[in-house]
């Protein structure tokens, strides 16, 4: 795998998250488009962020192999990260109406 494809699916997983846990908590939602945007910005924050630990894509392509490990760790970062995101910006949206 190519560091370019290991982005887009951690990109992917972040929407995926966010959108499904819109979908289970109906109050978290901000709908399909901003839902989306906040699993894009969010699992690249915490991957640009949290990546320099070592699970970046870089350091999963090393040698030409791919370290498992190291994507399923990026995965589970990935979606942590637009979750994360995505509670946040449901804590500030509250916040802000009251």
């Amino acid at each position: 795998m190519t560091e370019t494809i290991i982005a887009l699916l951690s990109i992917v997983i972040g929407i995926i998250a966010t959108l499904v846990l819109g979908q289970i908590k109906q109050k978290l939602s901000f709908g399909l488009i901003g839902n989306c945007m906040i699993g894009v910005f969010g699992s690249v924050l915490f991957i640009k962020s949290f990546g320099r630990l070592g699970f970046d894509p870089a350091s999963i392509c090393a040698n030409n192999v791919t370290n498992l490990p190291l994507l399923f760790i990026n995965m589970a970062v990935s979606a942590l990260g637009g979750i994360f995101l995505l509670l946040l910006l449901n804590f500030l949206r509250v916040k802000i109406k009251t």
